[in-house]
């Protein structure tokens, strides 16, 4: 993810529009769309994402006390904008140490929060028990948006998976006691509603989960 655009769904190689296919190719998922190249996170990076954008972009807002932003990608071309967004932020984990999370907001299909999540995807499908009672629930946008624990991801991390905006939300933390978090209703902001909000992000080092394939 580093360079060049990569699948959303595992990170391999997509070939570009071209003769054959006025889409983007995975040799292995067909038409995607490419997760554009990870850079440093600083407010102008942010910014790029937020205006090109089809797609909300979670942030908490505020972040929770000596948290950074740390990172962001986005899954779609020029053509399209983007139909997947995820944010990266860290601080100090609620057990101690350091926790790290990111925000996913994306189309049906897309793939790249089941990706994050560790899971088959594109979409949870039986991963997600929608008729067990929510087991957190966040306020997105100033709208209460249940969420409920997807099984099946690895041991490292917590998978919470919602809805906003008629769009999937996940969020994944690792490790996984991180997930206490989400049992203080952290209140998320859609930065495309930000305006002048956004100079005010502390941005720190790029996560390392952002790039894993």
């Amino acid at each position: 993810m580093r360079g060049e655009p990569s699948c959303p769904k595992c990170g391999g190689r997509v070939r570009a529009p071209g003769l054959f296919a006025d889409t983007w190719q995975c040799d292995v998922h067909g038409t995607v769309h490419p997760v554009q190249p990870v850079i440093p996170p600083s407010v102008e990076a942010l910014g790029v994402v937020v205006h090109r954008t089809q797609v909300p972009v979670w942030m908490p807002w505020p972040l929770p006390v000596g948290w950074l932003f740390t990172g962001v990608a986005c899954a779609g071309d020029d053509r399209s904008g983007g139909r997947a967004t995820a944010v990266a932020c860290s601080g100090p984990a609620p057990l101690g140490g350091i926790g790290e999370m990111i925000l996913i907001a994306e189309e049906l299909g897309v793939g790249l929060g089941a990706r994050y999540a560790g899971i088959d995807g594109p979409d949870p499908g039986p991963s997600m028990n929608v008729e067990k009672p929510p087991q957190a629930k966040v306020l997105a946008a100033g709208r209460p948006a249940p969420l409920w624990h997807v099984s099946g991801a690895p041991d490292d991390r917590a998978v919470f998976l919602g809805e906003a905006r008629g769009l999937w939300l996940w969020i994944v933390v690792w490790p996984e006691q991180t997930g206490l978090l989400m049992y203080d209703e952290l209140v998320l902001t859609d930065l495309r509603d930000a305006g002048a909000e956004l100079d005010l992000v502390p941005c720190g080092a790029l996560s390392p989960r952002l790039l894993e394939p």
